[in-house]
């Protein structure tokens, strides 16, 4: 167990020192709010989407994830608002995202535009659990420092019945945290997300492919497709470059509100010192129906 939070938390440690990357996450088309602005409420339903991520089981010091994402429609504001907070644990490094986001909608064709803007914050610490194999190297934080930096981020999302695609970008300031003698840059990350709702000719049967890139220290691929039961189960399989293949399935179960499971088998290197990973979705989605104004006719034979 000693050798692996040595390798882990050396991993945590090169990486870290030239940048911050984003958290990892399988089951991608239902975390658009996390990556992408422009996707705040452009499902004309108000949802909440709560995602836990166990990454390489039984490897001590491994990434542990949350993300709670809100988003909504609001007229007034001729388009959405959407609210994303994450939390990512790895090693002796703790991670705080939490960003406000606002997306002007436009109608375009058969579907909607959104392009959207995200303001928040990004706090660092580090618990100083390493021990160096050389006392006195600066490189390696051996008491506890911590951070909080500025973060902004842009997006734009297109979607009709059938089809979704966005692009974005966040961390654009790209902003360091001065951790004592510590310096960690969060790097600018690029993303693009596409999908298609292929129906069958069975009415009840759909197929869901889509695709999440993710670009900024290193580029990661996924590629997925899923099966629709009536709207409301599904199962798929997703396979990320050079990383792992994950196995999904989710459901509604009761009424609107749906739970998914998805397990990643590791094909790196890494695969002989882990059990997998291990991811869990709680989504649930609603409209607000408002009644229509009451019109009222009046004659002037009973005035």
């Amino acid at each position: 167990m000693k050798i692996r939070f040595t390798v882990a938390a050396l991993i945590v440690c090169a990486f870290s020192a030239s940048a911050q990357q984003d958290p990892q996450f399988s089951m991608n088309m239902f975390n658009r709010m996390a990556v992408n602005a422009g996707y705040a409420g452009t499902t004309g339903a108000i949802c909440g989407t709560a995602i836990g991520r166990q990454q390489w089981i039984g490897f001590e010091g491994a990434p542990r994830t949350f993300v709670l994402n809100i988003d909504a429609p609001i007229q007034i504001l001729k388009g959405g608002l959407g609210l994303s907070i994450m939390s990512d644990q790895i090693g002796v490094e703790n991670n705080v995202n939490a960003k406000l986001a606002y997306s002007y909608h436009l109608k375009l064709g058969e579907g909607t535009l959104g392009a959207g803007i995200e303001l928040g914050m990004m706090n660092k610490n580090l618990n100083g659990g390493l021990n160096p194999l050389q006392p006195g190297d600066n490189a390696i934080p051996t008491s506890a420092v911590g951070a909080t930096v500025f973060d902004m981020g842009l997006g734009a999302y297109y979607s009709t019945k059938r089809f979704y695609a966005g692009v974005s970008t966040t961390h654009l300031p790209q902003s360091t945290f001065n951790l004592d003698t510590y310096q960690y840059q969060a790097r600018r990350h690029y993303y693009l997300m596409a999908g298609y709702n292929w129906q069958l000719a069975n009415p009840d049967l759909m197929i869901v492919p889509s695709i999440f890139l993710k670009n900024a220290a290193t580029t990661q691929l996924d590629v997925n497709a899923n099966v629709h039961y009536k709207n409301k189960y599904f199962a798929g399989l997703s396979y990320r470059m050079q990383d792992a293949f994950i196995v999904m399935v989710g459901g509604n179960v009761y009424k609107d509100l749906r739970l998914a499971l998805a397990y990643d088998v590791n094909t790196s290197k890494l695969n002989p010192y882990n059990n997998g990973t291990l991811e869990f979705m709680l989504n649930y989605c609603f409209k607000v129906k408002t009644d229509k104004p009451r019109q009222i006719y009046r004659n002037v034979r009973y005035l």
